[in-house]
């Protein structure tokens, strides 16, 4: 292939970041399952350890397995550089880390997922971040949350649990006037189905347990840089815009441009709080991303065949999913899934939190468990499970209600999900 072609996203799944081992000729990145690595001499330690050039130092900061996961993730979501960590909720934390100071406010979607919505407004209070809540279906209350105090804005692309799907340049015009950055949440669509920073995003994170590793085998989270956000602005990110004491008093957006924000998750974010990604599973979601377009083809179609049965089922009150005509997201879902509406959505079925639970107590094919994004089906009660903590208007609010089952479609044979799905649905009474 020609130098200048530009790689399509099949093939930057397979092989974008990736090069033969040098030394074994290996063509499968190896795991690299080390702590440390050894320097040159004095002058390369000292120049590393002063960003004054890229190398491998330690492996709590960096590593050359866990480099290609991140140098792949850029590439598929058009990013200028990727840092993985141990998880997605460590991505979301090394990134408002990063962004804010105590006192300060960030806006996020109710609709996210319940442990998202924990940490924003319970755990992240101890660091004294304020999380102001807004509603993706009326943009004007996220232009009412901003004040002087707003540093970020929070969604997800496809909300979790109820497959919502997010309005993100609507949202991206509100960040921009308000001068701060729009983080969107990837993990339920995937960029196979939606690139955020095509829409106005300037970070993008992922939990990369989900989708993008596939397999339900390995925890990972990733944070994405745009390089399209100024963080000179006003000096309102100090981080990034004022001298750094503990690297000689350089400037990280003045020296790094346009992936200084990934440098500064990495540097300080990694080195100092360590939620480091294992080699071993950096290298499971490399294995996974090579038949991400494959199985999200698959999880799509399953998806929306399910959709389908459960909407003309006697026993389901009501069916959320983008992909179904006539849903209130179907539009939305054309603009920015156009090749399918993901494999996470919600339905409600007659006679409640009750009848909820019999419904996932009786299932044989799906698995009942707190996960999303594997290639076998998986379901849960959200109200009395994953979202338990949340309160009555909390669950309403996230589209977890007590009526409310959330699917992960698989990519299993539909006839066969819908088989199951049929037995759970007739032992409720």
């Amino acid at each position: 292939m020609s130098e200048d072609r530009i790689p399509g996203f099949d093939t930057l799944a397979v092989h974008a970041g990736a090069q033969p081992d040098p030394t074994t000729g290996a063509r499968v990145t190896p795991i690299y399952q080390t702590s440390s690595f050894v320097f040159d001499d004095a002058d390369h330690a000292a120049s590393l350890f002063a960003l004054e050039a890229f190398g491998n130092i330690y492996t709590r900061i960096g590593n050359p397995t866990c480099a290609v996961l991140e140098e792949r993730v850029a590439a598929l979501e058009g990013g200028t550089a990727a840092v993985a960590v141990a998880s997605g909720h460590a991505a979301q934390h090394l990134v408002f880390y990063t962004l804010m100071e105590p006192g300060d406010e960030f806006i996020a979607a109710r609709q996210l997922y319940g442990g998202s919505i924990n940490q924003f407004g319970q755990s992240f209070k101890k660091s004294d971040w304020n999380v102001v809540w807004a509603d993706t279906d009326n943009i004007e209350t996220f232009e009412n949350a901003v004040t002087p105090r707003t540093k970020a804005i929070f969604v997800e692309s496809i909300a979790n649990p109820g497959g919502r799907i997010t309005d993100i340049a609507a949202i991206s015009k509100v960040a921009k006037r308000a001068g701060v950055p729009l983080i969107v949440d990837n993990t339920l669509a995937t960029p196979y189905l939606c690139q955020p920073l095509e829409h106005g995003a300037d970070i993008v994170v992922h939990s990369a347990t989900k989708f993008l590793g596939g397999h339900g085998n390995s925890i990972a989270g990733v944070i994405v840089d745009g390089g399209t956000f100024n963080w000179t602005r006003e000096n309102r990110y100090p981080l990034l815009s004022e001298p750094n004491e503990s690297y000689g008093g350089i400037i990280l957006y003045e020296t790094f441009g346009n992936f200084a924000f990934a440098i500064a998750c990495r540097m300080i974010g990694l080195r100092d709080f360590g939620p480091t990604l294992s080699p071993f599973n950096a290298f499971l979601v490399l294995n996974g991303i090579e038949t991400l377009p494959l199985r999200m083809q698959r999880h799509c179609e399953n998806a929306l065949a399910v959709a389908e049965f459960l909407s003309n089922h006697p026993k389901i009150a009501w069916v959320n999913y983008a992909g179904l005509p006539g849903d209130r997201h179907y539009n939305l879902a054309k603009q920015y899934c156009p090749k399918g509406a993901g494999s996470v959505f919600t339905f409600g079925v007659k006679g409640g939190y009750e009848a909820g639970i019999q419904v996932v107590s009786n299932v044989y094919l799906f698995s009942h468990l707190a996960n999303v994004g594997d290639t076998r089906s998986l379901i849960i009660h959200p109200a009395s499970t994953t979202h338990r903590q949340l309160t009555e208007e909390q669950l309403s609010a996230a589209g977890a209600g007590s009526d409310v089952i959330r699917l992960s479609i698989g990519i299993e044979d539909k006839d066969d999900l819908i088989a199951d799905l049929n037995t759970a649905l007739e032992s409720v009474g």
